[in-house]
């Protein structure tokens, strides 16, 4: 017997929301879409989704509702917001978030939802990028009921090569904080390395390939140290001010926990100094700009 597959509803039409959208049409689901741009919508609906206006018309058209937004502030406008998904929830429905958000919050925004409405709520964020959506090879990290992730597994699985459940509601968005911390510690580590063998002339494009395999070897590694040896900084991939927001919200709730986090809390300062010089709108790989002597031309 041929099996009915869920409808899905999707807000948050960006960087990596469009190329998600763009895998879950491909496997044959139907697609609701919602966007505050309403023109970001336009590929997917010649794709074949349905576009509407407002993210609470999203669960009269969806089994299971998915977000891919900001920050902690915007997934609260758009789920408890005038028009949200509060006032088109219905029990039984679910709502998955791909967003990375601050975990105590979304916490309480899973309270006050299923209290509200009796929609559950899966944190979901990802790891992997854009290039990760496009491939359908992301990383992807679950909090909440095991009997929820087994609802939307198969449909996770078409944007993912990794389906983890962490535990508890909040419990992906702990893990996303940890990778967070890893990657942009990493990314900032391979700034100085860039620039510390362009100032020593080493060809710093050659950094990648000799240590690939090594004890310091690393995606971020095989992708950012060619570009920023490259100064090769467009199409911008992912946003320094992402980087941020996540090393803020990691910080924060390593405070909250009263854990040690203090290389975290240099790399958000570094990311700040970084950001607030106008790049918060660059792809990461700029950061090597930190670091170049100011006369450099590379």
């Amino acid at each position: 017997m041929m099996s009915i597959l869920p409808s899905l509803g999707f807000a948050g039409i960006g960087l990596m929301g469009l190329p998600m959208c763009q895998r879950l049409l491909a496997a044959g689901y139907p697609l609701t879409v919602w966007n505050r741009n309403p023109a970001k919508c336009a590929p997917l609906v010649a794709a074949g989704a349905r576009q509407v206006a407002t993210a609470a018309e999203l669960c009269q058209h969806a089994d299971v509702v998915m977000l891919c937004l900001a920050d902690t502030a915007v997934v609260r406008e758009v789920v408890f917001g005038p028009a949200g998904v509060v006032e088109g929830a219905k029990n039984g429905q679910l709502l998955v978030d791909f967003s990375s958000l601050e975990p105590s919050a979304t916490r309480e925004m899973a309270n006050e939802l299923m209290e509200e409405t009796g929609m559950a709520w899966l944190d979901s964020p990802v790891s992997g990028g854009v290039v990760g959506a496009e491939a359908g090879t992301l990383a992807i990290m679950v909090g909440g009921e095991i009997r929820n992730l087994e609802r939307v597994r198969s449909v996770l699985l078409s944007l993912g090569q990794r389906v983890t459940h962490m535990g508890g509601v909040g419990a992906g968005q702990v893990t996303k904080a940890c990778n967070q911390m890893i990657v942009a510690c990493n990314a900032l580590v391979i700034a100085e390395v860039v620039a510390l063998a362009e100032s020593s002339g080493v060809d710093a494009s050659l950094i990648a390939a000799a240590l690939a395999g090594g004890f310091a070897d690393s995606r971020p590694l095989q992708i950012l140290a060619p570009q920023m040896a490259e100064s090769r900084f467009e199409p911008v991939k992912w946003h320094v001010r992402t980087l941020l927001k996540d090393l803020d919200t990691a910080v924060k709730f390593s405070r909250e926990q009263g854990s040690a986090t203090p290389i975290t809390g240099l790399a958000a300062q570094l990311m700040r100094l970084h950001g607030g010089q106008g790049f918060l709108e660059k792809d990461p790989s700029t950061l090597v700009q930190m670091f170049r002597a100011p006369d450099s031309t590379s």
